[in-house]
């Protein structure tokens, strides 16, 4: 997932699993929970391309409150005369995801529901439990063995939508402690005093950087840091989710202040270049 844009060191394996096994009869749903933001957006949109479906349709809800207050082009009528309802633009996106899926494995991302009418909410619910999607005078049909659908809300969901889904919570940060090495970044073993004092460091922050994170704090330790405040700078321009008040309190600053030492001494041995 990381190749698409979401990086944790967070398993979700095992919720997929979960999921697929499941012996629900209706669409296989997931509701991503988390804090406010955009990173349950980010995991959705990474989880369904790193699936490798053929077809991913997203839809926002906000994109209805923006309509709101715009000009609206009168419905046309047919020859007698009779005005046809106008497709909204999420029917639209979900006759699409079932045509589609009756072919072809297909992801649906619904987000920010919590800004969608409630009868919205009833209807996916009937949606995910019969795999029929109506509106107007149109009925289109879902694949339940192809259809995959992405529920994203800050808000709960309606109560008989949750029970049909299977939740995952998607954190700010990563929450997983990994025990990274030397050989996880090309470098030898004379860079593992600084990491073991980076690793201090992340515990009293609460923190877990992911692989990228820290290769590029590790760069920066080759390159640029000297000083506890620009260990900070670093620290803090490349972890995400980073406590900033924390991280600036004087509880931190003999933390920081060991790994400029162990820094110092890096820089006395044989320098190593991290290679981008």
């Amino acid at each position: 997932m990381a190749d698409f844009g979401f990086e944790s060191n967070d398993d979700y394996e095992y919720h997929l699993r979960c999921l697929m096994n499941s012996s629900f009869n209706g669409i296989k749903t997931i509701n991503i929970e988390g804090h406010k933001g955009r990173r349950k957006t980010a995991f959705a949109n990474a989880l369904g391309l790193a699936l490798e479906y053929p077809n991913l349709f997203y839809y926002d809800f906000t994109q209805k409150s923006e309509a709101e207050g715009k000009v609206i082009i009168p419905p046309s009528e047919d020859e007698n005369g009779v005005a046809e309802t106008p497709v909204t633009d999420f029917d639209h996106i979900m006759s699409e995801a079932c045509a589609f899926s009756e072919g072809e494995q297909t992801i649906l991302i619904l987000d920010q529901l919590h800004i969608a009418d409630f009868k919205d909410h009833i209807r996916i619910y009937h949606f995910i439990k019969s795999s029929e999607w109506s509106y107007s005078e149109n009925t289109l049909k879902a694949s339940r063995k192809n259809l995959l659908i992405l529920l994203i809300s800050d808000e709960p969901l309606y109560h008989s939508l949750q029970k049909c889904s299977f939740r995952i919570w998607v954190n700010a940060v990563s929450s997983a402690q990994k025990d990274y090495t030397p050989a996880d970044f090309e470098l030898n073993d004379d860079v593992l005093p600084i990491m073991e004092s980076l690793a201090t460091v992340f515990d009293k922050l609460g923190m877990a950087p992911t692989h990228s994170e820290y290769k590029n704090i590790l760069n920066d330790i080759h390159l640029s840091i000297h000083t506890e405040q620009q260990l900070i700078h670093s620290l803090y321009g490349w972890m995400e989710g980073i406590n900033r008040e924390l991280l600036y309190s004087s509880q931190m600053y003999e933390y920081l202040t060991q790994v400029i030492d162990k820094i110092q001494q890096y820089h006395g041995m044989d320098e190593v270049i991290i290679e981008s």
